[in-house]
């Protein structure tokens, strides 16, 4: 299996500081549609197919990956996407949270495996160390972030 987790400060010094609520709307936007979100090119498909009170369904081709997740909200709080088709099963939880300072943080944990790969073999190594590296999913927390100030900038949010 593969688990890993970053946290990065939503307003560190110098950004354009963002609300929780601002911060919200765009995580929402992005589970909605990742497009915008993921480097062009990297997300050449994202529909929501299936929605009720509970959960949403998304259907999507990330780096020409076709999957199908089921994603939930709890609103203001925390995204959670369960893997339900597609390379990985498990899940993503992207969680807003104030530390002890009550500064705003968002937090990325997954808990994923391979199908048809070798449990903790040679690729879910590698994935392993992808997620962890400077590239992994700290700087996808960045970039989101970056992301939801270009929004807010534009009026679109």
């Amino acid at each position: 299996m593969i688990y890993s987790t970053a946290t990065v400060r939503v307003n560190p010094e110098g950004e354009t500081e963002l609300t929780r609520e601002e911060v919200w709307k765009g995580l929402e936007l992005k589970a909605r549609d990742a497009r915008e979100f993921l480097p062009a090119g990297l997300c050449t498909r994202c529909e929501v197919i299936e929605e009720s009170a509970t959960h949403f369904v998304r259907e999507a081709t990330i780096a020409g990956a076709d999957l199908r997740e089921i994603i939930t909200l709890e609103p203001q709080r925390k995204v959670t996407f369960f893997q339900a088709t597609g390379p990985r099963e498990g899940a993503i939880v992207n969680e807003l949270f104030e530390d002890e300072a009550g500064a705003l943080q968002l937090k990325f944990n997954c808990y994923l495996g391979l199908r048809d790969k070798e449990p903790n073999g040679l690729e879910e190594q590698a994935e392993q160390r992808q997620f962890d590296s400077d590239k992994g999913y700290k700087a996808a927390l960045l970039s989101t972030l970056k992301r939801i100030r270009e929004l807010l900038a534009e009026g679109r949010l």
